[in-house]
């Protein structure tokens, strides 16, 4: 294995891992946003008020997600079975 083989490999799972992770993360910060926003405007100051809200937004965020997650998912670990298969030869 060549160090720009192992750079490349190690490249695209991070940036997998971030397609994967990015629309998640994100919802959670627009959710979180808006509910500090609504928790500025009505002067409450409950810390646990965001918690389901974001707990909701990242679960229905991945679950309609998980189809083209696993997909995406599938498509890397078959690129990688094959590139370490071409390496052994």
């Amino acid at each position: 294995m060549t160090p720009e083989l192992v750079i490349t490999l190690l490249q695209r799972t991070i940036e997998t891992t971030l397609y994967i992770m990015g629309p998640i993360l994100i919802a959670a910060m627009v959710v979180g946003l808006a509910v500090s926003v609504f928790q500025t405007v009505t002067s409450l100051q409950e810390q646990t008020l965001s918690f389901l809200p974001k707990v909701m937004a990242v679960f229905g965020v991945t679950i309609f997600m998980f189809p083209w997650a696993i997909r995406f998912l599938t498509d890397f670990t078959v690129e990688l079975f094959n590139l370490l298969t071409t390496l052994n030869k």
